[in-house]
């Protein structure tokens, strides 16, 4: 069918579910009125398209000005929602209450793609101006909606999938809506989660913000759920009247709206007064006590804490899912020990000035504080199990085990039994006394799947059951053992690949994965030198120099072995220069051997690139702004895609060579450079 077919057979559509006359395809309830609003009251015509009206610059920075604590609270969310949906033909948005694009997550291509049709920040996507689509439509509604393509009023978007979810603020009213668009029918299936859990984040950050000097109560009928997503959360005056609270407050505690419980004291909530409801946290180490509500009908789990005084100081503080708390509380408070800001000098080891790792550190410091499961991504020696070990170092579940299981190195048969445990007498050859599975082994600490990949497929049933239960049951037992762990996995190997293959479940891999980071390959890095002389530092007290060949050996050789292979030559080399300055009779033939190949003058670019990239890269990189580095991220990440062939990636761009060549420059990307940033970087667009 042509387009021009397909799109006067989408106005007929349209038309008769408005006049309630025979259509050849279901349209959802919403949807249908949103269809009938835009025709009876708005006098849009779906065969007539046209864009949504785009506002002056200065009329979108005044708005995003009286947005600025809404656009602070969803940067993180957006961006981290855009990592988990790990799909580069999407964008995620941020729509204030009138329907104006004022922040916008996506991949530079799909961002250029979609903005010939006015869908850009800046540009109002109410269903007045846009017809039915899913930030407008959510507007109207006030509730999540997906909007799947052929459910669009316009054909003009019918290419597009959108799952929208309203951000409510303090007072109950609309601050904005959460959007993922894409061109995936499929992503709908998952995508409108996932915005609704992004949405509450959101909420409970604004929250914070809005009520950063009153007293913050976190709660729920179970202890592991307090200070989650699914917490609920009070904003308590010095007076002990409830001045705000989240829905998932509301909702436990059977009140409608804020209006029936803002004002009330809070001792109409709980059997506590605010002031012993504080000292009790405090005494419990901020761990959750109990209380009961005011009536002694339900059990509560709290913990209550202070707010920060004028200068910014956190008086009584812990992590919450609203963020990690400022440096200033690390500063002012180094001798609190109840204030478990995130220790950055404890994973510090991981790089060394190399900006992608170094984001990546940052983004996983941030979301181990909220117990978010962690997917690891990368080649195999570049560090997973170090990378977890430092991630459970940081984690509220430092002080509880760090266990890790390669699945891919155990027997299919010997991963049930070494996972979830047997006991005694279960199957021939058991061990008298029976045997503790890894899952009760990490019980209050890290499990670390690595290889996650190679799990069997009935084994990953079970282990869905035990995130989702909080419980594991032994092999021929019949009782259930309760776990609480932090849950970090690994591989080398593409997961949404396995799953679309049917390899690797689906339902599981959106419960593994909170958030992927990837880890660069060792070529990739642009802290090579000085990671060298870190690990010769950690092979021996007295490490040995590198003569110059050695060094431009070692660092212009691909490594595809990556850190592993690294230390295993540097051991190797130590043994053999026996106190004596390396040289490159000391290092493997296939290390020196790439140096030899190549002509000097070009090793010693590669050399001195990598040598000064630190420097360079510092120096550049420091005035380039916030969107500009998520810019530069994305350029590299194409470039590497395409082996660095400027003409395929202009081509990809639907650019020319030259813009590219002018973009590189003003991004400070140099064509000697051999990195790529990790998979998905977003564009963050704010204008």
């Amino acid at each position: 069918m042509s387009l021009l077919a397909d799109s006067s057979t989408h106005v007929r559509e349209v038309l008769n579910v408005v006049n309630h006359q025979l259509t050849t395809r279901p349209t959802s309830e919403p949807v249908a009125q949103s269809w009938t609003r835009c025709i009876n009251e708005f006098q849009l015509d779906p065969a007539r398209f046209v864009p949504p009206p785009v506002l002056t610059e200065y009329e979108l920075s005044a708005r995003r000005e009286a947005l600025g604590d809404l656009i602070a609270c969803s940067k993180l969310e957006m961006t981290t929602l855009y990592q988990q949906l790990a799909d580069p033909e999407l964008a995620v948005v941020l729509v204030d209450s009138g329907g104006v694009i004022v922040h916008q997550v996506s991949s530079v291509p799909f961002a250029e793609a979609v903005a010939v049709d006015g869908f850009r920040v800046g540009a109002l996507w109410s269903e007045r101006e846009a017809g039915t689509n899913g930030m407008g439509t959510c507007l109207a509604e006030r509730d999540c909606i997906a909007v799947c393509q052929h459910e669009h009023f316009y054909p003009r978007y019918t290419s597009l999938t959108c799952s929208a979810a309203p951000i409510f603020d303090d007072g109950g009213e609309i601050a904005g809506v959460l959007d993922v668009t894409s061109r995936s029918k499929l992503l709908q299936q998952h995508s409108l989660v996932l915005v609704g859990m992004s949405r509450q984040m959101i909420e409970n950050r604004l929250l914070d913000a809005r009520y950063r000097h009153a007293n913050m109560i976190h709660f729920h009928s179970r202890p592991e759920f307090v200070g989650t997503l699914h917490g609920g959360k009070l904003a308590v005056g010095d007076d002990s009247t409830v001045l705000a609270a989240n829905r998932s407050a509301l909702f436990q505690l059977g009140f409608r709206s804020l209006s029936e419980l803002r004002g009330r004291r809070i001792e109409e909530a709980f059997n506590a007064s605010l002031e012993d409801m504080i000292a009790r946290s405090i005494r419990g180490s901020f761990h959750p006590v109990t209380v009961y509500s005011a009536n002694a009908t339900n059990r509560f789990f709290l913990v209550a804490q202070t707010p920060q005084n004028g200068t910014g100081r956190v008086t009584r503080v812990i992590v919450t899912d609203s963020a990690i708390r400022s440096s200033t509380a690390e500063k002012h408070d180094k001798h609190d020990k109840h204030a478990p800001v995130p220790k950055l000098d404890e994973i510090a080891h991981l790089e060394f000035g190399d900006p992608r790792m170094a984001s990546q550190i940052q983004l996983a410091a941030r979301v181990i504080q909220r117990k978010i499961p962690i997917v690891l991504r990368g080649q195999t020696g570049t560090g997973k199990e170090v990378f977890a070990q430092a991630l459970h170092s940081i984690s509220p579940h430092a002080d509880g085990p760090f266990v890790p299981v390669n699945c891919a190195s155990l027997p299919e048969n010997l991963i049930e039994s070494e996972l979830f445990g047997y006991r005694a007498g279960a199957f021939t050859g058991a061990q008298r006394e029976g045997r503790r599975g890894k899952i009760v082994q990490a019980n209050g600490g890290t499990l670390f799947l690595d290889e996650i990949g190679d799990m069997p497929l009935v084994l990953q049933a079970r282990l869905l059951r035990v995130i989702e239960e909080h419980e594991v049951t032994p092999l021929g037992a019949e009782t259930t053992v309760k776990v609480n762990f932090q849950l970090i996995s690994a591989s080398h190997r593409n997961l949404l690949e396995l799953v679309q293959s049917g390899q690797f479940r689906e339902d599981l891999y959106y419960r593994l994965k909170g958030v992927e980071l990837n880890l660069p390959a060792l070529r990739e890095r642009v802290d090579k030198l000085p990671l060298i002389h870190h690990l010769l530092a950690n092979e021996t007290d007295d490490p040995p120099e590198l003569t110059p060949e050695a060094e431009r050996a070692l660092l212009t050789y691909a490594w595809p072995g990556n850190i592993r292979q690294l230390r295993h030559v540097l051991q190797m080399a130590i043994a053999l220069s026996d106190g004596e300055p390396i040289r490159c009779e000391h290092l493997p033939p296939e290390v020196t051997q790439r140096t030899s190949a190549v002509d000097l003058p070009t090793a010693l670019r590669l050399a001195n690139a990598d040598m000064d990239g630190q420097l360079a890269d510092e120096a550049d990189i420091s005035s380039l702004n916030a969107i500009q580095l998520n810019e530069r991220e994305t350029v590299l990440s194409l470039l590497d895609e395409h082996r660095w062939n400027v003409s395929n990636v202009a081509k990809a761009l639907g650019i020319s060579r030259n813009t590219l060549y002018r973009k590189m420059r003003r991004l400070h990307i140099r064509l000697s450079h051999e990195g790529s940033p990790p998979d998905g970087m977003p564009l963050d667009l704010d204008a």
